[in-house]
């Protein structure tokens, strides 16, 4: 199950409405569900207030859930409207508060391997998971949007930038490879952000784009050397999506798929399944 963007807006309007549809999730018992990022909209707090809420919804999923930050919960803190909160302090306590080395989210957790402890170059970064399903691996990257907090006006942004796109880097050269060692039939990268959202007439992924060097640089040339299916999943454009606009030197790549999820507004959920290499997808609404 694939869910992102939500829940968007106050307690008292979005929370019932989001947990009807975890109420439905949990009535489809998945093997998991991933959350994509964005557990609050742009302009509420950032609250420990609202990061326990959250916690306590992941906790509602009867199944096991794997969330991936986005950038309402951290990169965005600053603004007046979110608490003026420093944002680098909030992705540390997203870390601390959301994950768990080894073992995902959910009232039935099931084992992951996290970044931090299988690389320890990359020893912060616990939220970059994976795992193996049914011949698929599946993993989480963490990618954001708001140009993936690439910000040339503060230094401290912008060391954190190009130190978590390393690492986001290392993590798909990895996938991709243990993808080839254990002869995985599809792989599934989940994160936040709409890469595409910074292409212009001239480049998928111009110089200044925060996702050059790990999509256009990294993910879709070893898409294309990988060959199998891939699919890629995030949120941040509220607006449900299947398509295939990714390109390598100007050539489509045919075996690689996008899944946009809905959200804010929109409180659906899609139900992926894969079967021989095929993925199927499937709306899910909140229960009444």
């Amino acid at each position: 199950m694939a869910l992102g963007d939500l829940p968007y807006g106050s307690a008292q309007k979005a929370y019932g409405p989001y947990r009807s549809l975890i109420d439905r999730i949990n009535q489809e018992d998945p093997a998991f569900s991933v959350h994509v990022g964005d557990f609050k909209s742009g302009s509420t707090l950032c609250s420990d207030e609202e990061f326990t809420h959250q916690l306590e919804h992941f906790q509602r999923f009867k199944g096991a859930v794997v969330y991936t930050p986005g950038d309402n919960e951290w990169t965005d803190c600053h603004r007046s409207n979110n608490g003026a909160f420093d944002p680098l302090e909030r992705l540390a306590a997203l870390r601390q508060r959301f994950f768990t080395p080894g073992s995902s989210l959910g009232a039935k957790p099931m084992p992951v391997q996290n970044q931090s402890r299988v690389a320890p170059a990359f020893g912060r970064y616990v939220e970059n998971v994976r795992w193996l399903h049914q011949g698929v691996l599946f993993a989480t990257l963490h990618i954001v949007g708001s140009n993936n907090n690439l910000e040339s006006r503060d230094i401290a942004a912008t060391r954190e930038f190009f130190e978590r796109d390393a690492a986001n880097v290392a993590w798909i050269q990895a996938t991709f490879e243990l993808a080839r060692l254990q002869q995985a039939s599809a792989v599934v990268f989940a994160f936040q952000a709409d890469v595409l959202e910074n292409k212009t007439l001239w480049a998928d992924f111009p110089s200044w784009s925060g996702f050059r060097t790990s999509i256009g640089e990294t993910l879709l040339p070893m898409a294309n050397r990988w060959g199998k299916p891939v699919l890629v999943v995030h949120g941040d454009s509220h607006q449900f999506r299947l398509d295939q606009p990714f390109q390598l030197d100007k050539k489509p790549l045919k075996n690689v798929t996008r899944l946009i999820v809905p959200g804010a507004s929109d409180v659906r959920a899609v139900k992926v399944t894969v079967k021989d290499a095929s993925f199927a997808f499937e709306m899910l609404s909140p229960l009444p």
